[in-house]
């Protein structure tokens, strides 16, 4: 028979004890696991500090000045360079120092960032981030405000893009003279000249050139319509009289910007060039006898015409007999191959609202004004009173002077 004590004894002896380590609470394994997951936190947040870290140091980097003093460089990207093609290119360029952060930067901190392909204007001395910009033509990139003068051709507006870090001056001459693009603006002829408004805008830095070539053409068809409504109808009845088309009306609109030095007389000159048109007293017949025709023909064409090698911006004798020049007014009848400048909205309305006049001549006087004439002995006479001046075709809205020549001394 057992005693109390036995049977409190085997009682303790036939409990089941827990596993080794267990701790019956659980307490010692959720202690490891705590310290487990504190350590990863720590190292996750020292990771990440250090990410951090890294990512601002090349943000920083990233707003800092690269190489160069402002040097422009002109260059043309396919859209599908890599960030370390990118990079090493840039590198090549003098553009940047650290190709690896360059690729980096790119690559990581701005993914979505595609190089836009065609030209592009950089300089030296940009940022990593404002090259993104460019090379993206995102519109954080700066925007610049520029004029383009009434009576420049696209030559002249070419230049002063570049001046500005707009584009490349010989990207734009090739948008303006590209043919697929002229077909999409609906544009006969061979270039955009007399498309392209004068007028102040506001463009991005390294913009692309055919879009700058589409805005102006836009912003030119955008007044011709304005004033067309203001005149009720002027293009109509030009069309109907005269046959004109839009690029007829640009062209004599352009002659007329080329020749007027005050803006009063752009009217009168318009008139005078319609009655050598019209007159059947003048000669030679239907010659415009514009001074900055043949002129404009040296900057298109000077290996078509002998009479272009000597050209230094002012008309000679023998540019007005040579009969070579595609754009000699003197030599050839009618509206040259097409517009010498790209008038204001000026001159555009003095050809669909011409002053009603007899004049066939004027002659540039004191002041910048013009002496009409209705007969070429009035003409001769202004000419020989010495009232006659003479500016290159490269001074802005400067017409040039008119040859002392007879109409008889014209036909030799």
């Amino acid at each position: 028979m057992r005693t109390g004590g036995q049977r409190r004894l085997s009682r303790r002896r036939t409990r089941p004890h827990p596993p080794r380590g267990s701790g019956g609470s659980g307490r010692p394994r959720r202690g490891r696991l705590a310290r487990t997951i504190r350590a990863l936190l720590f190292l996750s947040a020292a990771l990440l500090l250090i990410v951090g870290l890294v990512a601002g140091g090349v943000l920083f980097w990233a707003t800092r000045p690269g190489p160069g003093q402002g040097e422009r460089v002109h260059t043309r990207w396919s859209g599908t360079e890599t960030p370390r093609e990118a990079a090493r290119r840039l590198a090549e360029l003098g553009l940047i120092d650290r190709p690896l952060l360059f690729a980096w930067y790119l690559g990581f901190l701005a993914p979505r960032v595609r190089i836009a392909p065609g030209p592009h204007l950089l300089e030296r001395g940009l940022s990593p981030r404002e090259l993104v910009q460019r090379l993206g033509r995102l519109g954080s990139r700066p925007v610049v405000r520029v004029t383009i003068p009434e009576g420049y051709t696209h030559f002249q507006i070419s230049e002063r893009l570049e001046q500005n870090g707009i584009c490349a001056a010989a990207e734009f001459r090739a948008s303006a003279r590209d043919r697929k693009l002229l077909d999409e603006l609906a544009i006969d002829g061979d270039s955009a000249e007399g498309y392209l408004f004068p007028a102040r805008y506001e463009f991005f830095v390294d913009a692309d050139p055919a879009e700058l070539v589409r805005q102006m053409v836009k912003e030119a068809r955008k007044r011709v319509a304005r004033l067309d409504a203001k005149l009720e109808g002027a293009v109509a009845r030009l069309r109907e009289t005269r046959g004109f088309s839009e690029r007829d009306i640009l062209t004599l609109a352009s002659i007329v910007e080329r020749e007027a030095a005050v803006a009063e007389e752009r009217p009168l000159i318009a008139s005078v060039f319609f009655n050598r048109l019209d007159d059947a007293t003048f000669r030679p017949a239907r010659r415009l006898q514009s001074d900055p025709t043949a002129a404009y023909g040296c900057l298109v064409a000077p290996d078509r015409a002998p009479s272009c090698a000597g050209y230094r911006g002012r008309v000679t004798p023998e540019m007005v007999r040579d009969s070579q020049n595609p754009y000699n007014t003197y030599r050839h009848a009618g509206l040259p191959p097409g517009p010498i400048s790209n008038p204001g909205e000026g001159a555009i309305a003095a050809v669909l609202q011409p002053a009603r006049t007899d004049y066939l001549y004027f002659v540039k006087g004191a002041a910048g004004r013009h002496h009409f004439g209705r007969t070429f002995a009035e003409h001769r006479r202004a000419i020989e009173a010495g009232k006659a001046t003479a500016l290159p075709l490269e001074a802005e809205n400067a017409p040039t002077e008119t040859p002392s020549l007879s109409p008889a001394e014209i036909r030799r």
